[in-house]
Order: C-alpha cells, then sequence, then structure tokens
C-alpha cells in the first residue's frame, strides 16, 4: 500500500506563516526520509489556519530538498485560472524534478471576495465549464488539440521528455464521472464526504476509460484525515485539533486558527469530543484516530471497501512535532520503506 501525505501548511498557535512553511518543507523531507509515496500542498486564500496558499511555490522548495519523493497540488483551483498557465507552469515544475511532479487539479469557491479578487475580468459574473477547463489543460500538456484549433502546434516544451502525473480532486460523483471519463487519475477527499467516499472510488475504478493521457488503467486515491498517537487515548488527543478546528470553523468562519490539543480540550463540548474516530454501525468517520492498530484497523477497512490503491492522509495535528511522529507510526505501520535514491542521500 501506498501512503502518501496532503500537507496544508497548518499554522501552530503562538506560530508565523514562515514557520508553518518551514514546517511544510520539513515534514516533506521527513516524509522521504520514512517512505511516503508523495506529499500535496493545498491551495487556501486568505486562510488564517494554513500557509499552503500557492502549492506550486511550495513543490519548488521541496524539489531543491528532496531527491525522490513525488512532489504535487492537492489541488490547483482550475475555476481561478487560465489552463495554459496551469500546463506550463507544471511542465516546467516537471522540467526542475524530473519524473516527480503531480498536478492535482479541483475546484473550489472561496467565498465572495476571494473568488472576485481571483478573477481577471470583474465585469460580469464568471462562468467556467470545470470539465472544459480540465480538458484544455490535459491538451496542452499531452499536445492532443485538434489539427483545426487555434492553440495546435504550439508544443509546451519540447525537450522536457515526460509530462506531470494529472490527477482530479473531488468529493462527489461528478468528479468519479469526470475523471473516469478523461482516463486520468482521481482522489477523493474522504474527509469531506465519507458516506460518498467507497462508491465514488468504485464507480470510477468501473467507468475508466483509457483517453491517452497517460494511464491505461484507472489510479485511485483515498485521502483521508488521520492522527495516530502512541496509545489510543494520545490519539483522541490529537485529533482534538482537527475537531476544535471545525468547531470554530463554525463559529468563526475563514478566521478559524487551528487549536493545540490542550486548548480544544476546553472549547469541544461533550457531543463534539465523542465523534467517532472509527467505522461505527457501517458508517466512516470524519477523522480517524487512536494508536497504531486501531488506525491500521480502520484504514485498511477503508481501503477494502473503497478499492483505492493508495491512501493520502491529512491531518490537522497542531504540533508539527506530534504531526511527524504521527507520519512515523504510519510508516510503520503500513511497513513503508524509502527508495534506494533517498537512503543512500541521507
Amino acid at each position: 500500500m501506498k501512503v502518501s501525505i496532503v500537507d496544508l501548511g497548518t499554522v501552530a498557535p503562538g506560530t508565523s506563516e514562515s514557520d508553518a512553511l518551514a514546517d511544510s518543507l520539513a515534514v516533506t523531507r521527513h516524509a522521504e526520509q520514512f517512505g511516503f509515496h508523495r506529499v500535496w500542498f493545498a491551495e487556501h486564500h486568505l486562510s488564517r489556519s494554513g500557509a499552503s496558499h500557492h502549492p506550486e511555490l511550495l513543490i519548488a522548495a521541496a524539489a531543491a530538498q528532496t531527491s525522490s519523493i513525488r512532489l504535487g497540488s492537492g489541488a490547483v483551483l482550475m475555476n481561478h485560472y487560465s489552463p495554459f498557465k496551469v500546463a506550463e507552469l507544471f511542465q516546467q515544475l516537471e522540467a526542475m524534478a524530473p519524473g516527480r511532479v503531480d498536478l492535482g487539479m479541483g475546484r473550489a469557491t472561496a467565498g465572495p471576495v476571494i473568488d472576485l479578487a481571483l478573477q481577471q475580468d470583474r465585469r460580469s459574473r464568471l462562468q467556467l465549464d470545470h470539465q472544459q477547463q480540465v480538458l484544455e489543460t490535459l491538451s496542452w500538456l499531452y499536445g492532443t488539440f485538434p489539427e483545426d484549433h487555434a492553440f495546435a502546434g504550439n508544443p509546451l516544451m519540447p525537450t522536457v521528455p515526460h509530462v506531470p502525473q494529472t490527477w482530479l480532486l473531488g468529493s462527489s460523483p461528478n468528479g468519479s464521472n469526470l475523471a473516469a471519463g478523461l482516463g486520468i487519475g482521481y482522489t477523493f477527499a474522504g474527509f469531506i464526504n465519507p458516506p460518498g467516499a467507497a462508491p465514488s472510488l468504485r464507480h470510477y475504478r468501473e467507468s475508466f476509460r483509457p483517453q491517452g493521457f497517460g494511464l491505461e488503467s484507472p489510479r485511485a486515491i483515498l485521502a483521508v484525515n488521520v492522527s495516530v498517537g502512541e496509545t489510543v487515548a494520545d490519539g483522541e488527543r490529537l485529533v482534538g485539533s482537527a475537531k476544535g478546528f471545525y468547531a470554530r470553523l463554525g463559529r468563526m468562519g475563514g478566521g478559524a486558527t487551528v487549536p493545540s490539543a490542550d486548548e480544544a480540550a476546553g472549547e469541544l463540548t461533550p457531543a463534539q469530543q465523542a465523534e467517532p474516530t472509527s467505522i461505527t454501525d457501517g458508517q466512516w468517520p470524519r477523522f480517524v484516530a487512536g494508536g497504531p492498530e486501531d488506525v491500521r484497523v480502520t484504514l485498511e477497512q477503508m481501503v477494502e471497501a473503497s478499492g483505492a490503491d493508495e491512501l493520502m492522509i491529512q491531518d490537522l495535528i497542531a504540533d508539527p512535532a506530534d504531526r511527524m511522529r504521527s507520519h512515523e507510526l504510519l510508516a510503520d505501520m503500513f511497513a513503508l520503506t524509502p527508495s534506494p535514491r533517498t537512503s543512500s542521500s541521507t
């Protein structure tokens, strides 16, 4: 089982965004050392909880500090950008880190202020066709525009032999339909829509059709929020930061920050503290937490039910040291091993 990480640039209490970005790079180096397959960086704008606003910047920085781990976006929000800009940008990253770059594509609204601020033409309401945005990006990368298309005959970087791996990120059946129809990889955000994860990933696998965009067979990732402690009690304490953040988000909106585990313990209601962190009565949790054995059992059940090829771990553990220890425990429970190239360089 391949295991990966999506990093949010979590800003620990009492620290700055500069500290959080340094932590993100440290987490990436640590992930490579412990055998994780890839690290993706999020795109969140005007966020007080996370410093990862532009994933491509962290990809470039992380590529210079690592040698083998794959690096990518989780995700570029395509509704805000030109497909050409995205394709050329990630092809340049591929030139800088050959064979290690992933282009994860998604869409999201970040509220009226950010949506308008990122829009070039503000005279009318922006209406984009997400499928067309993704298809045009793929066409630039793979040079598949029809001969009579205005963009045909303009290869991005002819001397760069390979293109980034391409992924669609989603949390609904619509995403699984699009990824399967385009024949690209699909990542489902199980921490956003736990009940939809298994059916969507199974549907993607069953509906997948190759279209010449780098894949002959389906490639599926299940993304899950996970906090692993040395013991069950320790894991339940650590996941308090995630529960506390979502509780704050409900009260404060975009101004919410991630609380420490101790702060969360004083803010959460008994019902919030008791929210399940394992599969209960057949229902998947928003957060998976506990000791190594409990977490392993839950994640294996999720993988079996969804048919995922890979797990991607998201967390909101406030303390960077606790976060990296959680990753170490995950690496141990899945017997991850770093690539020989990594081992020889450390």
